[in-house]
């Protein structure tokens, strides 16, 4: 692909081509290739909006920020196939994002299923990755051991496979309602009206029709890159275990976190998140550069 692929909206997104599928992004920085790059990745209900308060500080410690809407979210376009969701095809199209921009490392962030996203490429695409940051959620090998209270957590992930009837539900009042399920985010007007739209929650649910096998069966490698967790004492959908345990799959230098507020760690805890986020970018940068001196 070629940069010719690339072309800007309005709305400050970009847009490329991959699978066949409009995929849009932003980018804070198109024309400097001096700057370090964090690739950020949005979970379910987000886009790449979540990460507004996150881009502000990381271009002022002068950082190129790349956030994308996945597949079937934000301006991205709605894949009809439930197995275009897989999450590994979906981490290909952030790879192949890097590849036509020519960026060769990122800096990996990632809240909810972006934290899953985050995961699997740090450990499929290693070359890829300086570090990585997971927010709210563990490695998938961590997530599936973490055993029945996780399993009662995520009790609407069994919920979001009525293909119709969550769909029906979600979008209403009751006690199964988008609204009441996700009570705790922090703009539910914003993401009611922005998933009311033709085929929006359909297409939103299908990374969780898509992936029950690749995440929670399917065997990843450790990763092997500095690694920064984030957990919410406040999460009602993801439990502590899940990411205490992920050290076991990392190779490398690991810290956690645990922070007050809800699940939406990069709105509702944006200050202490950021502040921990830069820590890990300089001090994981500094040790490359100790390393370097040291080589030569």
């Amino acid at each position: 692909m070629s940069t010719d692929n690339i072309k800007s909206t309005p709305s400050q997104r970009h847009h490329f081509e991959h699978r066949g599928f409009q995929l849009a992004y932003n980018d804070t920085h198109p024309d400097d290739a001096s700057r370090p790059v964090a690739l950020l990745m949005h979970g379910f209900p987000d886009t790449a909006d979540l990460w507004q308060q996150q881009i502000k500080d990381l271009t002022a410690a002068g950082y190129r920020c790349i956030a994308p809407d996945t597949l079937g979210c934000g301006q991205s376009d709605i894949a009809e196939n439930v197995g275009d969701y897989n999450v590994l095809k979906i981490i290909s199209d952030h790879i192949a994002l890097l590849d036509l921009l020519t960026i060769a490392r990122v800096d990996v962030i990632g809240h909810d299923w972006g934290a899953v996203q985050a995961w699997l490429i740090a450990a499929h695409y290693p070359e890829r990755v300086r570090t990585l940051t997971a927010v709210s959620v563990g490695h998938p090998g961590a997530y599936a051991r973490a055993g029945f209270r996780q399993w009662l957590a995520g009790w609407y992930i069994g919920y979001f496979q009525l293909k119709g009837i969550s769909e029906r539900l979600l979008l209403g009042s009751g006690r199964f309602s988008l609204r009441n399920v996700f009570r705790t985010h922090p703009s539910p007007d914003e993401v009611m009206e922005r998933l009311a739209k033709p085929g929006r929650l359909t297409a939103a649910l299908r990374i969780y029709r898509a992936n029950l096998v690749t995440v929670l069966a399917r065997p990843h490698p450790k990763v092997k890159v500095p690694t920064m967790s984030i957990w919410s004492d406040g999460d009602l959908f993801l439990i502590e275990k899940q990411v205490t345990s992920s050290e076991k799959w990392v190779d490398n230098s690991w810290q956690y976190h645990r922070v007050s507020g809800a699940h939406w760690v990069p709105i509702t805890a944006a200050q202490t998140f950021n502040e921990k986020l830069l820590q890990h970018l300089q001090a994981a940068n500094a040790r490359r550069n100790s390393v370097s001196s040291v080589s030569v």
